[in-house]
């Protein structure tokens, strides 16, 4: 009888560190992969976050204004008269808007909202005066929206009422451009909104 030799062959050392390098390489590639969209998925939600607040101040602007009157254009710094505010007055490329808040007294000089485009490039809002100090206006963008001043502003049509303007057969419309960038951590993104307003009250 003739002893059979049964040879067992395995995996030599080459091949194992072979084959464990390349599962070294691959884990590598995948965590690297899974790493840099679990970023890019942080970065788009905080983007969505300032993108959802600037919509936020937008739509809070309009409603204020639907249910406002009295709309005058704010395009110089005389128009931040006290006295002035509250007489209703057309413009277009307006940086600033003044009008009476829906429970406002309309006797009061100093009690009419103010929404300004200032030169910081960043939104203010004014709910009392006066409306020459710096302090009683409240930022309303964060720092990481950038407003284009030169690009961004209030039209008003129609604003003067038919009492004093006869001819004027406007209702009072409200017009707001915003134009600008977001910048968050290193990164651009431009934006451009537009909405108009038609103030709710008959004026016509």
């Amino acid at each position: 009888m003739k002893n059979k030799i049964n040879k067992q062959k395995g995996y030599t050392i080459i091949e194992t560190m072979i084959a464990v390098s390349l599962f070294l390489v691959i884990v590598t590639i995948g965590m690297g992969a899974l790493l840099n969209a679990n970023l890019l998925h942080n970065k788009s939600q905080d983007m969505r976050s300032i993108m959802d607040n600037l919509s936020f101040i937008m739509e809070d602007m309009s409603k204020n204004l639907r249910t406002g009157y009295n709309y005058r254009c704010i395009d110089a710094p005389s128009d931040f008269n006290d006295a002035n505010v509250s007489i209703a007055e057309s413009g277009v490329d307006c940086w600033g808007i003044a009008f009476e808040f829906a429970t406002g007294d309309p006797t009061n000089n100093t009690d009419q909202w103010v929404y300004q485009i200032s030169n910081d490039t960043h939104i203010y809002r004014a709910t009392t005066g006066p409306y020459t100090s710096s302090s009683n206006f409240l930022q309303l963008t964060p720092d990481e929206i950038v407003i284009n001043t030169t690009a961004s502003k209030f039209s008003i049509l129609g604003a003067e009422a038919p009492s004093a303007t006869p001819s004027n057969k406007q209702q009072p419309l409200v017009t707001i451009r915003l134009v600008g960038d977001i910048t968050y951590k290193g990164v651009k993104t431009p934006f451009s909104l537009q909405t108009s307003v038609s103030q709710r009250a008959i004026d016509i």
